[in-house]
């Protein structure tokens, strides 16, 4: 039943609401994410530069540790082996603190430990590098410079300063986790709420439109019905008309018989009797002139031209050959002839199968139509005629095949002079077979047709 006008309006009023609201809620949804997707990059990216900066923190005291050790070694043992820590500190505490003067440049409450973290290291390394000078110079007066505590001294004003800068970057990124989850933590409520109110107003949305859906999908239900009326409708006319065509094709073929029987009864009976009175007569004259004996002579060859002539054409409407000697030998007559009259080399390869009557004809008729079309238009060079036993969907039946080397055609192209193979499919079809045309400009062309066995 069709909705009132009213109602259908204001469902209409209410679904075209429905976008912008929807639109609205889903912008909402992304300003929510893409702001909390900013804050959380921010946050993280800063993360990221303060675990960097206490990498290279820590590195520093370890270049400095580990030039310091191997500075003692060298002291004690005198192998220059032990030096390689010392000698390469320089280059990465240059880098270290390069980068870190990169990282704190503007931070004003960073750059005071800075300074101090490069004035211990300064320090240190001076002390070390002294050391070892009065060393490689002098090799007791180091000791005395070793036993004092400037080192350690400097060694723990060197620590302070690094667990100083270390301790801010630690509150710094204490200071941004809590960000990060702030920003999480607002974002989440965000989504939940635009959440609950778009599945509000989603269900809002679906009660006001159950109503047309079903009303749709009664009128989907109707057509679909209607649908199939016309489906079984045009099924059964296409069942009527294959019947048809069965019955149009015996007929045809009945109305050939027909007309064979009587060309050869009565036609067949007076060109027998003409050939007999004309040897009578050429009995009956005796001598005879050279004139007459040529027209004698041209009278009996039409004679027997016409007797060939109306074998032709009987056999062309009723092959005899099929109904006493079988399929095999009447296709074989069949492209025999063939073959004589078109000059054209033909390839039969032919073997004995088992057809209904019917079918045997529309094999007889389909190899002949097939082998005329061959002679009218192939311009071909060599014929195959192929007769074979074939299963075809798990059925017995047989496979009937001409294929020549011409000039072929665009099969996809539907031709005006098709006619004969349009006939010959449906009349396949009528057989319970299958019939396909193979075919492609200057590569010739293969009809094969499948007919099921008795």
């Amino acid at each position: 039943m069709k909705p009132p006008a009213q109602t259908w309006f204001q469902r209409v009023r209410r679904s075209a609401l429905t976008l912008p609201l929807a639109a609205l809620a889903a912008l909402v949804v992304c300003g929510i994410n893409e702001a909390a997707y900013h804050r959380s990059t921010a946050a993280l990216s800063n993360l990221g530069e303060s675990a960097m900066a206490q990498t290279q923190i820590q590195l520093l005291w370890h270049t400095l540790v580990n030039s310091e050790t191997g500075q003692r070694a060298y002291l004690l043992t005198g192998r220059a082996d032990q030096l390689p820590p010392y000698e390469q500190a320089g280059t990465v505490i240059q880098t270290a603190l390069s980068w870190l003067n990169h990282h704190y440049a503007g931070d004003a409450q960073a750059q005071p430990m800075l300074a101090e973290l490069a004035r211990s290291t300064e320090g240190k390394m001076s002390e070390l590098t002294t050391t070892l000078a009065m060393h490689d110079g002098d090799k007791s007066s180091w000791r005395e410079l070793v036993l004092t505590d400037i080192g350690r001294e400097r060694t723990d004003s060197l620590r302070a300063a690094a667990d100083k800068l270390l301790g801010l970057e630690s509150q710094r990124i204490a200071t941004e986790r809590r960000e990060v989850f702030t920003t999480l933590s607002r974002g989440r409520l965000g989504v939940h709420v635009m959440t609950t109110l778009t599945l509000l107003a989603l269900f809002f949305f679906l009660r006001q439109t159950g109503a047309f859906e079903r009303t749709q999908r009664h009128h989907m239900q109707a057509i679909q019905a209607e649908r199939d009326r016309l489906q079984s409708e045009a099924a059964a006319r296409t069942s009527d008309l294959t019947e048809l065509a069965r019955h149009l094709q015996t007929a045809r073929e009945e109305e050939r018989g027909r007309l064979a029987r009587e060309l050869h009864d009565e036609l067949g009976s007076l060109l027998t009797a003409a050939k007999l009175d004309a040897a009578r007569l050429k009995r009956a004259i005796g001598a005879i002139t050279p004139e007459v004996q040529a027209r004698l002579t041209h009278l009996g060859e039409s004679i027997n031209g016409g007797i060939e002539l109306k074998r032709r054409i009987i056999e062309d409407l009723r092959p005899s050959s099929l109904s006493n000697l079988g399929l095999v030998v009447a296709l074989e007559i069949l492209t025999r002839d063939h073959a004589a009259r078109s000059a054209v080399p033909l390839d039969a390869k032919l073997e004995p199968v088992m057809l209904s009557d019917s079918a045997e004809i529309t094999v007889f008729r389909l190899v002949q139509e097939a082998l005329n079309n061959v002679a009218q238009h192939a311009q071909a060079h060599h014929v195959t005629v192929t007769l074979a036993a074939h299963q075809h969907g798990g059925r017995d039946g047989a496979l009937v095949a001409v294929s020549d080397d011409g000039i072929g055609f665009d099969a996809s192209v539907r031709h005006g002079t098709a006619h004969g193979l349009m006939g010959l499919s449906y009349r396949v079809e009528s057989e319970g077979g299958e019939m396909r045309v193979q075919a492609q400009p200057g590569r010739g062309t293969r009809i094969e047709a499948w007919l099921p066995s008795v």
